[in-house]
């Protein structure tokens, strides 16, 4: 049935909880050794275009229940609030009221957030002017389009004004200590190359353009404002730290040449003699055949010291000498730094299977510190007042909504600034997951998170697959996650497959080039794990993902139908040779690196073989497509054609197109309604209120499917294990589901 909602219904409707990643997939290469065979690239017949009117397209999804929207009505109001900037005054924060998130200002901890914009597209990308907080600086796209502009509000009068051309795509915004420049990159003098743009905040000369190849991103200014930090991304295996000369022009390369590595959040030392960076410069080259955990202890790191990104220093007159490594011994990646203005007090975290760990280091005397009295959880945006030594960031765990906190570093005194809604629901009832590891096809453990309902089961069990491919699967809150737990009685599993961030350099490369079905391996390996657990329902299993993680549900109903009752892909790669040559210009490159050039005859083959698109006669499982019109990173097409493609092998697909958004849902609206239509798509097909231990009737069997983790296998796959992440990297953080990133 094809059904055209207009925006007033949609509304009554209602959206899902969680919007989408910004990643791009990558698919799985056939079972055997047999040498690449050209293959015939399908152009299966696309849909209907929809009808211009209406702001979401539905077609053959049924009608949504009443009884089903009030159920899951509290659910759908959970809020959270990210910190963006610390003031004399207060702090700022970006929270939604209404359809979107916006722009606020908390005067007191725990006060009134007093709202600063009111646009109807999200705004959560922002800094203020140091000096001058009343000038607030922010990045603002239409439709999810991804073509931020920069924006400059003044909190007094409330006037805002337009920096940029209003056309291209900027981002990276960075502000001078003493509040007089601002740094960015954009686009606008090709469409491609991500430039650096620094201008005066005073007056109206425009801004002088720092013509770069490739994607830039500015990362700090000296305390005289003279010089300035930037990183070049060219992939997740290799980014380059550069300063700038703001006098001279001169753009000097600070990262040795000779040797590929990431470089990350790097800020400039006391004195701007030093500077300190995220790096994981000299990481080990493991074996990626050896299995990465030989320990006894079965909850023991995959990753070793020598294998993440660690905090270095070096002087700037001399890069080329040795770099100082700054708590060498922690076994985990460094993902965030933030350095005082006085330059003294260095905070950064590290991410230690999946919770943030806090530490300060004092730059006179090296002593690091880790900071006490933080609740298990994750932390993001550390940021450092102007004026005094409080640290602020957003804190969130599984069952605590993301909110704004300050740690005084003299009083060691952390403090809470927001409290967001959670929708009258008691948060006690929320359901913490236990974090485990299972063994996949190698041997290698592959670690998971793993929400049980109460009670007893055996329960149904949903499969959440993150995007990136580099992200990962942290204990965040998504009432999307809560509401099946807790209500429903429907395990939910969110894997960290090879290729995922957060465990080491090596785990990250293992499903680079033409390992990619590797990783879907992974998620056979889980499904095996699933039937050796007496509390689930093996023959009830669903799988969830957005971008790569749409890939990865596709590719699993691929290769795992028959274990599989369903899928929800949510902004996923169908094709990838088709999803390259029409991601947006910008990034095209850049998912080459990581995904392959299909432009090598070669390549091209090999990828056209594993994407799902050309194996769609092997998805029998049902199928929920969900994509925005607008999205550049995985356009609109790729869910077109493989909606048309299992239609056309006589299958039926739910499909949602929201037509004001892009890579993933950002407006509640299209959040709820999404959210709903998923709920809905997974009761039925999960039989949620039956017992139903036997053989999975919705799923019928495919004689050409494998029936275990070691289905897609390649025997000319390279190995590459130089595969570091880059949190600079042109990711979306507006649009992450679940974990889910960026194509």
């Amino acid at each position: 049935m094809r059904v055209l909602v207009p925006l007033a219904l949609v509304v009554s409707l209602g959206c899902g909880e969680t919007p989408c990643p910004p990643a791009a997939p990558e698919a799985p290469a056939p079972a055997g050794d047999e040498a690449p065979v050209a293959v015939t690239e399908p152009t299966p017949e696309a849909p209907p275009a929809p009808e211009p009117e209406g702001t979401v397209f539905l077609d053959g999804t049924p009608e949504i229940p009443a009884s089903l929207r009030e159920r899951l009505a509290q659910y759908q109001e959970l809020r959270s609030a990210s910190l963006l900037g610390l003031a004399d005054d207060g702090v700022l924060v970006a929270t939604r009221f209404a359809e979107t998130a916006q722009l606020h200002f908390v005067g007191a901890p725990l006060g009134a957030r007093r709202q600063l914009t009111f646009a109807e597209e999200p705004i959560t990308s922002a800094v203020l002017v140091p000096g001058r907080s009343e000038l607030v600086v922010y990045l603002k796209d239409v439709g999810g389009n991804e073509d931020h502009q920069v924006h400059v509000l003044d909190r007094r009068s409330g006037r805002t004004r337009r920096l940029t051309d209003g056309t291209s795509k900027h981002g990276g915004l960075v502000v001078s200590p003493d509040g007089r420049w601002l740094a960015y990159s954009g686009n606008a003098r090709n469409g491609t190359d991500m430039d650096l743009y620094v201008r005066a905040l005073d007056g109206d000369a425009e801004a002088r353009r720092i013509d770069r190849e490739g994607y830039w991103s500015p990362l700090d200014f000296s305390a005289d404002g003279k010089k300035l930090l930037a990183e070049q991304y060219v992939s997740i295996t290799d980014s380059r730290l550069f300063v700038v000369d703001l006098e001279t022009g001169a753009v000097t390369r600070l990262s040795p040449e000779s040797e590929p590595a990431a470089y990350v959040s790097a800020v400039f030392g006391p004195g701007d003699t030093s500077v300190y960076v995220v790096s994981d410069r000299g990481a080990a080259a493991a074996d990626p055949a050896a299995p990465n955990n030989t320990a006894a202890d079965p909850a023991a790191p995959n990753n070793t010291a020598a294998d993440v990104r660690q905090l270095r220093r070096f002087e700037l007159a001399r890069p080329d000498a040795p770099w100082a490594t700054i708590a060498g011994d922690v076994p985990w990646n460094v993902e965030d730094v933030a350095i005082s203005n006085d330059r003294r007090t260095l905070a950064f975290s590290t991410n230690e299977d999946g919770v943030s760990v806090l530490r300060l280091l004092d730059t006179r005397s090296g002593r690091v510190r880790v900071v006490q009295g933080i609740p298990r959880g994750i932390l993001s945006g550390l940021r450092f007042a102007p004026r005094a030594n409080v640290l602020g960031f957003t804190f969130e765990s599984a069952a605590r909504t993301a909110d704004a906190y300050t740690y005084d570093v003299r009083r060691s005194k952390l403090e809470r600034w927001t409290e967001s809604e959670i929708g009258g629901l008691d948060a006690s009832t929320f359901v913490e997951p236990t974090l485990v590891r299972y063994r996949s096809f190698d041997d290698r453990e592959i670690p998971a998170f793993v929400y049980r309902p109460r009670g007893e089961g055996p329960f149904p069990v949903m499969v959440s697959i993150h995007g990136g491919p580099e992200s990962q699967s942290r204990p965040w809150l998504s009432g999307l996650t809560q509401y099946l737990v807790v209500e429903r009685g429907i395990a939910v599993i969110a894997p960290n497959v090879r290729g995922s961030d957060g465990y080491g350099k090596t785990y990250l490369g293992l499903d680079d080039g033409m390992r990619r079905e590797d990783s879907v391996k992974d998620i056979g390996a889980l499904l095996d794990w699933i039937g050796t657990q007496s509390d689930f329902d093996a023959s009830r299993v669903a799988v969830y993902g957005g971008s790569y993680g749409g890939y990865m549900v596709l590719a699993s109903l691929v290769h795992f139908g028959e274990r599989l009752r369903a899928g929800v892909d949510v902004v996923g790669i169908s094709n990838f040779v088709t999803f390259l040559e029409s991601t947006a210009d910008y990034r095209r490159d850049l998912r080459r690196v990581e995904y392959g050039d299909e432009r090598d005859p070669e390549m091209r083959a090999f990828l056209q073989r594993i994407s799902p698109l050309t194996n769609v006669d092997r998805i029998r499982s049902a199928l929920f497509v969900a994509q925005g019109a607008n999205d550049p990173r995985v356009p609109a097409s790729e869910a077109e054609q493989i909606v048309a493609a299992v239609r056309q092998s006589g299958r039926d697909v739910w499909y949602m197109l929201a037509r004001n958004e892009g890579h993933g849902f950002r407006k509640k609206e299209n959040r709820d309604l999404f959210t709903e239509l998923t709920v809905m798509f997974l009761e039925r097909q999960l039989a949620v209120g039956e017992a139903t231990t036997n053989a999975n009737a919705n799923a019928p069997t495919n004689a050409n499917a494998p029936t275990n983790a070691n289905a897609p296998t390649n025997a000319n796959a390279p190995t590459n294990a130089n595969a570091p992440t880059n949190a600079n990297a042109p990711t979306d953080v507006n649009a992450p589901m679940n974990g889910a990133t960026t194509p």
